[in-house]
């Protein structure tokens, strides 16, 4: 029996993750906050609403910068489509690697 996550959930993806904000570039860069990454799909926690279907790119600080599809919208964020290569792993592996870590003193 596995874990599922909604993207509804609110809860982070770990208690240990601290999440860092993100730049979101739709149509112009906006602020999001990352709260689920995986190879195919994210949600980011944001006030933009770009086009469903419309290609947008996630600029995060440490893991760098990829570009997924808008699949839904949400009260409180958007769903993004990935394309689940090797990039987009490696992607989410650093973002979450990078949140789970804690810059040293």
């Amino acid at each position: 029996m596995g874990l599922q996550w909604k993207f509804t959930d609110a809860a982070m993806a770990s208690p240990w993750r601290q999440r860092r904000m993100c730049i979101l570039v739709a149509e112009l860069p906006v602020p999001a906050a990352l709260r689920t990454i995986s190879g195919a799909e994210a949600f980011l926690e944001t006030n933009a609403r770009p086009q469903l279907g419309s290609y947008v790119e996630l600029r995060h600080p440490e893991a760098g910068t990829i570009s997924g599809t808008v699949r839904a919208h949400a009260p409180d964020g958007i769903a993004l489509s990935l394309d689940c290569s090797e990039r987009s792993v490696a992607f989410a592996l650093a973002a979450i690697t990078a949140d789970m870590s804690r810059p040293e003193a």
